[in-house]
């Protein structure tokens, strides 16, 4: 059995007048995720993980924010597109685990919601997706709240 481990990150700005939206899910907060897209660095750093796995670059190549299809796009569509991709390829996510940084909101009530938004989209079982969230102890532009980050990595397989 052939197995591929691929690694993503991404962060973005905190902004006022922008929804929060992580793994899919609107969190309440006063602040939200400045990007072309929805912004969804959880999933954004999913995404990128996937496509490395496969040595097959970025979102960026895929969803340049150079192009106004992807303005305002829900990640959720996105991830379903790279999941495609790499299923195409006759591979499948085995696991996917990840790590929010950012000071506030409080994460942990969402993080169940994330998991099956995003188990839903892959065609995966909730316990395949590992979420956790921490803060940044107040250190770098996360801890002074000016953006929230998120790593992601993922084993495939082979089909």
């Amino acid at each position: 059995m052939k197995f591929r481990i691929g690694n993503g990150y991404d962060i973005h700005r905190l902004t006022p007048e922008r929804p929060l939206i992580l793994g899919g899910v609107n969190i309440p907060h006063e602040l939200g995720l400045l990007g072309h897209s929805d912004a969804d660095v959880l999933t954004h750093a999913i995404m990128d993980a996937m496509l490395g796995a496969l040595s097959l670059g970025d979102i960026g190549h895929y969803f340049p924010p150079t192009d106004e299809r992807w303005r305002g796009a829900n990640s959720l569509e996105l991830l379903a597109q790279v999941n495609q991709l790499v299923r195409s390829r006759h591979w499948q996510i085995e696991n996917i685990d990840s790590v929010i940084v950012a000071e506030r909101p409080k994460l942990k009530p969402h993080i169940g919601a994330m998991r099956d938004a995003i188990a839903h989209i892959l065609q995966l079982n909730p316990d395949q997706i590992g979420i956790k969230a921490t803060t940044n102890e107040k250190l770098g532009p996360v801890g002074r709240e000016e953006g929230i980050a998120a790593y992601a990595v993922t084993l495939l397989v082979s089909q």
